[in-house]
């Protein structure tokens, strides 16, 4: 499965550099000089080198080997680059579309569904459809959210008293 790393949104200049928008949480990898990306824009793909990379108002400006100028950088705005989720074994975090989908556990008993992530300046948020209908917000801390299973499908929850009722 591969995840989109970033996302053209402009060109910028006239020396052929882009803009884009980073979805990635390692981008000085992902986007390091050298490195070959995988683009799409609609049914076309594309194969670019990074030539170079700065940090320009929370996105990134890269040129590649293979654009010129502004006119061929014009022609990348949308394109949308994908990469293999980078394997790290001493990692213990999760990828959003790991926990959606994941049924909730309580207290022995299946009480609902993740359907969706929310990612805000400190932590994590799932967003929890309980069997019942009603949409709660769980903190994806550890204190909360003891257990995670993948091979299992399943995430159990301890949750502070009056969380679920919210």
């Amino acid at each position: 499965m591969e995840l989109m790393i970033g996302r053209v949104i402009k060109s910028h200049g006239i020396r052929g550099e882009v803009s884009v928008e980073v979805t990635t949480d390692d981008p000085e990898d992902r986007f390091a000089v050298g490195q070959t990306l995988d683009g799409r824009q609609g049914n076309r793909e594309v194969e670019l080198t990074v030539k170079s990379s700065r940090p320009h108002k929370g996105r990134l400006l890269l040129t590649f080997e293979e654009i010129p100028d502004r006119t061929a950088a014009d022609q990348l705005r949308g394109t949308k680059f994908f990469a293999e989720p980078a394997e790290d074994e001493d990692d213990d975090g999760f990828y959003d579309h790991e926990l959606e989908g994941l049924r909730i556990i309580h207290e022995g008993a299946d009480i609902g569904e993740v359907t969706g992530i929310a990612h805000t300046v400190n932590r994590v948020i799932l967003e929890v459809t309980l069997t019942d209908g009603k949409e709660v917000l769980i903190p994806f801390v550890e204190e909360i959210v003891p257990e995670v299973d993948l091979e299992a499908g399943t995430a159990t929850i301890t949750p502070p008293e009056g969380l679920l009722e919210l």
